[in-house]
C-alpha cells in the first residue's frame, strides 16, 4: 500500500547542507497503527511530512498503491492528500471564526461534494469522536480534547487510506490523551495510522507497530513488512481530483469576508481610493483633452485657416491707413508737415503683396500622406466666380437670390459690385470687403458637419442641387437672408428707404415668420 525505498531529504542552508533523512526504507501495512519514535531533530515530522505529500524527498521513491511518485504532477499530489490522506496535528490547525462543524466540512468542501452530503458526513463523524452535541460551537468555545477531536473527525471526514498524526497529544493532560489514543486504535482498525511521539509508554500500550529512528535513520522496528504480509493484502489505487464548485468558492470567499469585516472594510476603502483616484485622473485628462479638441475644431469651423491667391501684410496696412508714420528727425517748430498716408499705402501694397503659387498647393494636397491632409478635417477650394441663382417662383417678378441684389433696396448694389471688382480689394482679400451672399459651399466631411450641426428637419443633401438652410441655435434666421431668398418682397425694404429720405419716421414692427420645412 504505502512504501518508500531509500528515501532521503537535504535541507541547504548557506554553504551547509542537513542530511535529515538517510535512505530510509520501510513498508507499510493496509490497516495497523505505527508509533515512529525519536528525539527532537532525528527525523520524524520529515519523514511524515515526506509520506503526507506536504514535503518532497530529495532522492529515492514514494510508491503509493504500486505507482512511483517520482513523476507526480502538482495535481497529483493534490489529489493523494486530498483522498489518501487525513492530517491530525498537534496545535489543531482549526479555521477560528468557523464552527466545527464547517472546519469539518471543508475537506468535503474542496472535494466538491454537495452541501447536503457534506453536512450529513460531517456530522456523523463529529458524533463518532463524541462531539454531536457541540456541531454549532467554534474553536475557542472547546476545550484542548474536544479540539483535538475536531481534528481527528476532519482528518476522517473523507474516508482517508491514511491518519498522520504528528504528536497529537503533545498538548493535552493525561486523561483526554488516553481518550484520543483509544479513538485513533479504534480507526486502526480499518486504516494506517502513523504517529509521531516523544511518548513511548503510549506507543508501547496502543500501537500495533513501533518504528524508532535516530540522526535519520531507523534503527529498529518492532513488527516489519514481510512478504506474507504483501501476500494478504491486495494494493487497490484510489484515485480523483479536487473539485469546487463556483459558486461554493463564492459562499465561501463570502463568508470570509463578512467574518473578518474590519479588515475587509479597510482593504476595500483603500482600494477603492486607488480605482477611483486612477479613474478621476482618466476622466479629467478625457475630459480636457476632448473639451480641447472641441475648441479647435468649433474654432476652426468658424475661421477656417484661408490660403489666397495673393495677400499683404494687414498690420502694415492698418498702420498706413491710420497715418502712423515715423516723426521726420529735421521737423522745426512751428511748421506744418504732410504725411504721407497715400504714398505708405501704395508703397505697403507694393513692398508687402505676396503671391501664393496656389497651383502646386493644390497638387501637394492632392498627394497622399501630406502633412496638411493628415491633420486637417476638410478641404475646400474656391473659385472667383459668381454663381447666378434666382428664384424658381416668377409671380412677383424675377427675383435674383446670388449674388444678393438686397442692397439694391438701398442703392449700394453699384458700390459693392466696384469695390468686390477693384484691385484694391482683390489684394486686400474678400474678407476685408462687405461680403452679401448668403451661399457657402457644404463641407466634403460628413462626420464634421454632423458634429458642428444638428439636423431639424429633413436630410443632408446627397445630390448637387439639394441645399441646407442654417438657423442659429435658438431656431431663427436673419431677415436679409430671407430678403435674398425672395422669400420676402424687397420691395418693402425699397419702400422704407425712400420714406427714411424723404424724412418720416420708420415705425418700429416685428413680425415673425414661420417657415414650414
Amino acid at each position: 500500500m504505502l512504501k518508500l525505498e531509500k528515501i532521503t531529504k537535504n535541507y541547504v542552508s548557506g554553504d551547509s547542507t542537513v542530511k535529515a533523512l538517510k535512505g530510509i526504507d520501510i513498508e507499510f501495512r493496509k490497516s495497523e497503527f505505527v508509533s515512529i519514535l525519536g528525539q527532537s531533530g532525528c527525523g520524524k515530522t520529515t519523514l511524515l511530512n515526506i509520506i503526507g505529500g506536504l514535503d518532497r524527498y530529495t532522492s529515492g521513491d514514494l510508491v503509493i498503491n504500486g505507482k512511483s511518485t517520482k513523476k507526480f504532477k502538482d495535481k497529483e499530489w493534490d489529489a493523494y492528500r486530498n483522498y489518501s490522506i487525513g492530517f491530525v496535528f498537534q496545535s489543531y490547525n482549526l479555521i477560528p471564526h468557523q464552527t466545527i462543524l464547517s472546519n469539518v466540512e471543508l475537506a468535503l468542501t474542496i472535494s466538491g461534494v454537495s452541501k447536503k452530503e457534506r453536512k450529513e458526513r460531517a456530522i456523523k463523524v463529529l458524533q463518532d469522536v463524541g462531539l454531536g452535541e457541540q456541531i454549532h460551537k467554534k474553536p475557542n468555545q472547546l476545550s484542548g480534547g474536544q479540539m483535538q477531536r475536531v481534528a481527528i473527525a476532519r482528518a476522517l471526514v473523507n474516508n482517508p487510506d491514511i491518519i498522520l498524526a504528528d504528536e497529537p497529544t503533545g498538548a493535552l493532560d493525561t486523561k483526554t490523551s488516553v481518550q484520543i489514543m483509544e479513538i485513533l486504535k479504534e480507526i486502526s482498525k480499518d486504516k494506517l495510522i502513523i504517529m509521531v511521539t516523544h511518548n513511548p509508554e503510549l506507543a508501547e500500550k496502543y500501537s500495533t507497530r513501533i518504528v524508532k529512528i535516530l540522526d535519520g535513520v531507523i534503527t529498529d522496528d518492532s513488527k516489519p513488512f514481510t512478504k506474507e504480509d504483501q501476500e494478504k493484502e491486495e494494493m487497490q489505487a484510489k484515485t480523483g481530483r479536487t473539485s469546487m464548485k463556483f459558486f461554493t468558492a463564492l459562499r465561501l470567499s463570502l463568508n470570509n469576508l463578512m467574518t473578518k469585516k474590519g479588515r475587509t472594510l479597510l482593504t476595500s476603502f483603500a482600494g477603492s481610493i486607488g480605482i477611483i483616484g486612477i479613474a478621476l485622473i482618466l476622466a479629467i485628462s478625457t475630459g480636457v483633452q476632448n473639451y480641447i479638441n472641441k475648441v479647435e475644431e468649433d474654432t476652426l469651423s468658424s475661421y477656417p485657416i484661408m490660403i489666397e491667391d495673393s495677400a499683404i501684410d494687414m498690420s502694415s496696412m492698418m498702420e498706413s491707413m491710420m497715418g502712423t508714420v515715423e516723426e521726420n528727425e529735421n521737423q522745426e517748430e512751428g511748421k506744418a508737415y504732410s504725411a504721407d498716408i497715400m504714398n505708405e499705402m501704395i508703397t505697403t501694397l507694393s513692398n508687402k503683396k505676396q503671391n501664393n503659387n496656389l497651383e502646386e498647393l493644390k497638387k501637394y494636397l492632392e498627394e497622399e500622406n501630406n502633412d496638411i491632409t493628415n491633420h486637417s478635417n476638410s478641404i475646400e477650394y474656391g473659385y472667383d466666380l459668381a454663381i447666378n441663382l434666382y428664384k424658381e417662383n416668377t409671380q412677383d417678378g424675377i427675383v435674383k437670390v446670388n449674388p444678393s441684389t438686397v442692397m439694391n433696396a438701398f442703392g449700394m448694389g453699384e458700390m459693392i459690385e466696384a469695390q468686390n471688382n477693384s484691385s484694391v480689394a482683390s489684394m486686400m482679400g474678400s474678407s476685408m470687403m462687405t461680403n452679401t451672399d448668403i451661399w457657402i459651399e457644404m463641407l466634403d466631411n460628413q462626420s464634421l458637419l454632423e458634429t458642428q450641426f444638428d439636423l431639424v428637419k429633413g436630410n443632408w443633401p446627397k445630390e448637387y442641387n439639394e441645399v441646407v438652410l442654417i438657423l442659429k441655435e435658438d431656431g431663427r434666421i436673419d431677415d436679409y437672408t430671407l430678403y435674398s431668398l425672395g422669400l420676402k418682397n424687397q420691395d418693402e425694404l425699397k419702400d422704407k428707404w425712400k420714406a427714411v429720405e424723404n424724412g418720416e419716421k420708420i415705425e418700429e414692427a416685428r413680425r415673425t415668420y414661420f417657415l414650414y420645412l
